[in-house]
Parts: C-alpha cells; structure tokens; sequence
C-alpha cells in the first residue's frame, strides 16, 4: 500500500500541481499565525506548548482516522486516505515552475527576467547579479526544497506513522521557519524549541537525501564535498545537502561572503566558496548548464527512492 500511495499521489501531482497558496495550507499557517499570538509570552516553553498544540491538532487526527479505517478493514479507502496525505503534504511541483522559468529565461540570455523570478521565489534582494550567482541561488534552493517538500515526506510516511508521519514532518518544518525567521521573530525564544525539533526530525532524512545523491551522482566527489566542508555551513543540514550535492554534480555551492548578508539563511547557504584551511570546495562555479544537472539529479534520486520502496514492499509481501 505504501508504495502505491506515493506513486499515485506523485502522478496526481504530476497532473494536477497543488498550488503553495493553496486554502488548507493557507488555514495551517494562519493557526500557527494564531498559536504564536496566543502563547508567544517571551519564553521557549511556551513555544514549546505551542508547537505540541500545533502537532495535536494536525497529526492526531490524521493518524486517528488511518487507524480506524484499518480497524474495521476499510483498506481502499485507508488507501485513498494515504493518497490524499502523500499529496498534500509533498511539493514536487509547488515551486518548480519557478526553476523551468529561470532555466528558460538565463537560456535566452534574459537575465533581467531571471532575477525578478528569483526574487519572487526566494523573497531576496536579487539587484545586479550575474547568471553565475543566479544559477547557484536557485540550484541551492532546489536541492533544499526538494529535500523538505519529496524526500523528507518520503522517509516519515514510510513510519509506522504512516501518513501521519508526512503530516508530523511538513508541519515541523513549516514551524521551524515561521516562528524563526520573520523579521519580528528573530530573537524570540518561542521559536527554540520548533526549530530543535525539527532538526532531530529531519536528521536522518536529510542524511538519506544526501546518501541517495552520492549514489545518482559522482559518489567520491559527493562524499567527500560532504565529510570535509558540509561544517562549514551555519546550518548543518542544509550543509550536507548542498555539499553533497554540488559534490555530486561537480558544482560549487555556497554564497560568497559578500552577497551571503542579502540572502535570506533559508534560501541559500552562508559559506565562502573561497579557500578554507587550504581547500576549497571542489567542483565548477554555477552556470546555466548546473540547472540541467540539477533537474537529472533529483529525478534520478527520486527513481532511486521508488525502487528501493518497491524492493522493500515486494519483500514484506513475499515474507
């Protein structure tokens, strides 16, 4: 059942994209809009109230309705149940037309264009760069989305949580930027606790993630980007992500020191791609040509997810 929920709910996806700024996502961020407001007194724990709050209100019911269809032997519709959460919770197509526009648009030489999409995608000051860094901005931003909207979801539903677990993962990851990064949150304590908590959430999957691109990829080049400079992020996921990944693709990631103070922490890495110690990070600057790259590299990821799912799934039917 597993496997087959995340395929039809990738087709689905594929054939209708749910839009970011769909009405339930909408209701979800208002609520914690409101849970901020209601317990955000100064101090961690009562972000920590809010944010179990926040995972009661959505992930118990999501959970308590997979059981009892499976309590009393509804399994197609615990199944459509399964598709409907896969396809909510994933965000393959969410933000990927925003990708094709900028490959289009620095593939005609538009780099004009190109910027005002990357402004629009990643909410930052894109005024005077060159394709290099465009392409190296957005390429950071795929890899990372793409972790937190496919391959994150992909590990947590395939938890004894089931869909659940997708819920339990989007949402914490929906909190540990909401309550952290607005301007107006930054040195709140409220958001100590969502922001720790989805870090041990995400620890494996994003090691996962890393992993599967090593193997699609140029596997030495993917693990050493990873064990030598993914510290050298301020953020250590997404350090592993974007080393692993550049190393995988043969590309240089990371926002030179002198545009990383206008570039939101969410959207890009905050590392010289200069030297450091000696090295510096392997591979080629960013060009056009790393969007392309970056396209095969995530599908081949996600192929490779699918048949690791089905070799598990055909041995729990077999055993």
């Amino acid at each position: 059942m597993t496997f087959l929920s995340i395929l039809c709910a990738l087709l689905l996806e594929q054939m209708k994209p749910l839009r970011a700024d769909n009405p339930i996502y909408a209701e979800i961020k208002s609520l914690a809009v409101r849970m901020e407001a209601w317990f955000n007194a100064g101090h961690a724990s009562h972000g920590r109230m809010g944010w179990f709050l926040m995972m009661a209100a959505l992930v118990g019911p999501t959970a308590i309705i997979y059981w009892v269809l499976l309590y009393y032997k509804l399994v197609l519709v615990a199944f459509g149940w399964n598709v409907l959460m896969v396809y909510l919770t994933l965000g393959f197509r969410h933000y990927s037309h925003y990708f094709t526009s900028i490959q289009l648009a620095l593939n005609a030489g538009d780099e004009s264009a190109a910027r005002t999409l990357l402004a629009e995608w990643t909410k930052t000051d894109t005024v005077g760069m060159e394709a290099g860094e465009i392409a190296r901005i957005a390429v950071e931003k795929a890899l990372i989305t793409t972790h937190r909207s496919v391959f994150g979801v992909f590990f947590w539903f395939l938890m004894p949580l089931g869909p659940a677990g997708a819920v339990l993962y989007r949402v914490s990851e929906y909190l540990s930027r909401a309550w952290n990064e607005p301007e107006h949150m930054r040195n709140e304590a409220f958001g100590e606790f969502a922001a720790r908590a989805f870090y041990w959430i995400d620890w494996i999957p994003v090691r996962l993630t890393a992993v599967a691109f090593a193997v699609v990829g140029n596997f030495e080049d993917a693990i050493y980007a990873w064990r030598n400079f993914a510290h050298r992020w301020s953020d250590e996921a997404r350090g592993i992500i974007l080393a692993a990944g550049g190393g995988a693709m043969g590309v240089r990631l990371g926002t030179p020191q002198e545009t990383a103070a206008r570039v939101l922490p969410a959207d890009a890495a905050t590392v010289d791609s200069g030297d450091m110690e000696g090295e510096a990070l392997p591979g080629e600057e960013p060009g056009v040509r790393s969007l392309q790259s970056t396209v095969g590299l995530v599908w081949r990821a996600l192929v490779l997810w699918m048949l690791l799912l089905l070799l598990l799934s055909g041995a729990v039917w077999l055993s």
